[in-house]
């Protein structure tokens, strides 16, 4: 039996997007900024794409701009504002964020940007109250993941984001997890900028948009042909946008009814391995991510790295991770669970299971019952093993 429990990591893509990404390779593969019929029928393709990504947020169609992904979303939120100043700003992000939004404020800091790193709790949550302290004059951005990808937890985005347009600046959310998981309405949300992926969503990889309210200003990251109105030129990738495009309106019509079931299976796996002495739950259990759970291992002063889990429960034919899978392939401790306050070797220690639109009950009761053995007989030839 194969079970795939990775899908924070990745989706497999949907026949739907497949065939739209198929019809547009054969069909509508002109470039869409060309004049002439061929370039009109991919420009229709394109904005149709537009159309139904801005559909998931409740937003109009020119407020989305297409990336390469969520990395490259989020880095035209940082760095599309940042490069409006001459003189360094002060940026705060949390410290829990993605690698793509700390990466880039460490940039900023090597230029000269103060970065405030707000704290979180045990669960992974930040304070809007340590939000408000942070805040200064000369703070132009405020930059807070939505969903933690590798813990689950929730940030409260609402207050978040009104505390920072209370005090005029200008609040981006990476919201890669909780899209097509969770309602996301920009005109009410207190949100600027806002970041998506298409392939967890059950579209293609290699395809992502940056919600742009209408009115804030970033200064584009490439030079070249203006297309993206502007702030990402390049020939679009019509084909996987179209893809993109697809998943993006079927998440959207079926959120009200996989959530809830999704939810329900998360809770499934928690309340089965609740009696797993060595797995204690990591992140925020009720304010988290609907298909996500996360668990740090330890036993009678023995850990087990999450690598080590990972390459276990493979062999069982089930794909889970080691913390978020941009970094399961380091041996560092995580640095989010370090924030949270773990310690450097529990911080290695970290395994997530995320659930998807093809997991069932069986496949749930099935990992419990095989990462109970495989956890059993890791930590027995652990003690076998001399020091």
């Amino acid at each position: 039996m194969q079970i795939y429990l990775d899908y924070s990591a990745t989706t497999p893509p949907r026949p739907e997007a497949i065939a739209a990404i198929s019809a547009s390779m054969a069909d509508q593969w002109g470039n869409p900024s060309s004049l002439h019929q061929w370039g009109s029928r991919s420009a229709t393709v394109l904005e149709q794409a537009r159309s139904q990504v801005a559909g998931l947020l409740n937003a109009p169609a020119e407020a989305v701009v297409f990336t390469a992904g969520g990395t490259e979303a989020d880095n035209l939120a940082l760095m599309g504002v940042a490069q409006r100043y001459r003189v360094p700003q002060h940026l705060i992000i949390s410290s829990v964020e993605h690698s793509a939004v700390e990466k880039p404020a460490q940039q900023l800091e090597a230029l000269g940007w103060q970065v405030t790193r707000l704290p979180v709790n045990a669960q992974g949550r930040v304070s809007p109250s340590d939000l408000r302290q942070a805040l200064r004059d000369n703070t132009v951005m405020v930059s807070i993941i939505y969903g933690q990808s590798e813990v689950g937890t929730l940030q409260p985005i609402e207050a978040l984001g009104q505390i920072a347009r209370d005090h005029g600046a200008l609040f981006h959310t990476d919201a890669v997890q909780v899209a097509g998981r969770l309602p996301l309405d920009v005109q009410t949300l207190p949100v600027d900028l806002l970041s998506l992926s298409s392939h967890k969503i059950y579209g293609p990889q290699g395809a992502g948009a940056l919600y742009v309210r209408p009115g804030v200003e970033l200064v584009p990251l490439l030079g070249g042909g203006g297309q993206e109105f502007g702030l990402r030129s390049g020939t679009q990738a019509v084909p996987t946008l179209a893809g993109f495009g697809a998943a993006a309106a079927l998440a959207a019509e079926e959120m009200a009814t996989e959530t809830p079931r999704l939810i329900g299976l998360r809770d499934r796996l928690f309340d089965q391995l609740a009696s797993v002495a060595e797995l204690s739950p990591t992140g925020d259990r009720y304010q988290r991510l609907p298909h996500h759970a996360s668990f740090c291992v330890a036993a009678d002063g023995e850990q087990v790295s999450g690598r080590t889990l990972v390459r276990e429960m493979n062999l069982a034919g089930i794909g889970i991770s080691a913390g978020a899978a941009c970094r399961s392939g380091k041996l560092s401790p995580s640095p989010v669970l370090l924030a949270m306050g773990y310690s450097d070797r529990a911080a290695s220690c970290g395994i997530r299971l995320t659930l998807g639109r093809h997991t069932t009950a069986a496949d749930i009761d099935w990992v419990a019952l095989v990462l109970r053995q495989v956890l059993s007989r890791t930590l027995a030839t652990l003690a076998l093993t001399p020091v």
